[in-house]
């Protein structure tokens, strides 16, 4: 039986696990920019960061597939985000913030199906939609919280000490993670888990990769990303050019409205999603993302820009939880659920690097509103798939519940 103590651990992980990604966010580039690197500089290191975590999402996946102890799979991966801000702090040369980059590429891509596996293995696939949505209201706190702490640690102290900070917010991480009951020894419906021959038959790769429902989802990824990646981006370079001081004000607005929107959104979501399928709910959010670049594509004022990324709260609050839902249904009783998450992963960062290098390319070639009508394309090509072609997932209610089980070891 697990205990709530282990649940609230995770909360607590989740949220300060979010303090310490936020870290890796825009501030790097204004670090590196404080210490002169030239924009063609910090658009190498970052690249390099973006390349090692695409490299490292299926590899990672499987790799937290193969451990027994998921926990220790967490912990390794905060350790090596640790590492990763005390080589940003140390020095600010090409070295370290390479090495810090591909070691916080890597990490990441470990420590996001770590930790939906502790999440699984601690509530079962029935109860698995509610708790990814308190997952993500957490970490939306969390994100929200950081960004407005390094925002004021850089301004009042120092862009070094952002990392500094960063390192320091991973330790209580960690002590919530050891807070959470041991993953090996929980087992949420002891009634049905299978034989200890079945439960060591794990699916293949290319099983995995034969899974009609796992292919028409990476697809609606790809095409959620390459949508999605570039609009703000593109959006508040437009739109904020001419203004004064109060930039960083509506930039800032722009992040944290959002996360707003996912902390009170996410618990819903999952609950939605248990009780009326996954399809409804994908249609629901993915439908926000061509109405989120039509609007960009007709305003004029900055101030706008805050009330429109609401839009994107929902759409977030969405992705978030469907991904590692979706991932369970299709490979949760296989042995292969954090391999899917990966591969998941990968779709997302494809379709986010085709989204800046597409839109960057059309909006310099013709114009930044055809760019958004591009991009608002995208986002109902992956609406018409979800519609047209993407299975539901949900496991029937009269389905046998030994189905259900989780690969929690």
């Amino acid at each position: 039986m697990v205990n709530a103590r282990s649940l609230r651990a995770l909360d607590w992980m989740n949220f300060f696990v979010a303090n310490v990604q936020t870290g890796f966010g825009p501030f790097i580039a204004s670090y590196l920019a404080s210490h002169k690197w030239t924009q063609g500089e910090i658009g190498m290191a970052l690249s390099v960061g973006t390349i090692s975590a695409m490299v490292s999402q299926v590899p990672a996946g499987a790799a937290v597939d193969a451990m027994r102890n998921k926990k220790g799979a967490a912990a390794w991966a905060i350790f090596a985000i640790i590492l990763s801000a005390v080589l940003l702090a140390s020095s600010p040369t090409v070295l370290p913030v390479i090495a810090a980059e591909v070691f916080h590429g890597f990490a990441s891509c470990m420590l996001v199906p770590a930790m939906a596996a502790i999440s699984f293995a601690l509530v079962g696939r029935q109860n698995l939609g509610d708790r990814l949505g308190r997952n993500a209201r957490w970490a939306s706190i969390g994100s929200a919280v950081a960004a407005g702490l390094m925002g004021l640690f850089g301004e009042y102290f120092s862009s070094r000490a952002v990392f500094w900070l960063t390192a320091a917010l991973a330790m209580p991480a960690l002590v919530a993670l050891s807070m959470v009951q041991d993953t090996g020894t929980v087992d949420p419906l002891p009634q049905a888990r299978p034989a200890p021959d079945a439960d060591e038959k794990r699916e293949s790769l290319r099983e995995l990769l034969r899974d009609k429902r796992m292919l028409i989802f990476a697809a609606c990824i790809v095409l959620f990303h390459l949508s999605n990646a570039a609009m703000l981006n593109l959006a508040a370079g437009e739109v904020t050019a001419g203004m004064g001081d109060n930039v960083q004000l509506v930039i800032a607005a722009c992040i944290i409205v959002p996360q707003a929107i996912v902390a009170m959104m996410s618990p819903w979501v999952g609950r939605s999603a248990q009780r009326w399928g996954r399809r409804p709910i994908l249609l629901f959010g993915f439908a926000a993302l061509p109405l989120r670049a039509l609007l960009f594509a007709g305003i004029s004022s900055p101030y706008l820009l805050v009330p429109v990324q609401m839009l994107d709260g929902l759409s977030a609050a969405v992705f978030g939880v469907m991904l590692p839902l979706i991932a369970a249904d299709v490979a949760g009783g296989k042995g292969r659920y954090n391999l899917c998450i990966g591969l998941f992963g990968l779709a997302a960062g494809i379709g986010a690097t085709l989204s800046t290098a597409a839109a960057g390319f059309i909006a310099d070639r013709f114009s930044n509103t055809v760019s958004f009508f591009g991009l608002a394309a995208a986002g109902a090509l992956a609406v018409l798939l979800v519609w047209a072609a993407m299975p539901e997932t949900r496991e029937s209610e009269t389905a046998p519940q030994a189905e259900g089980v989780p690969e929690a070891r």
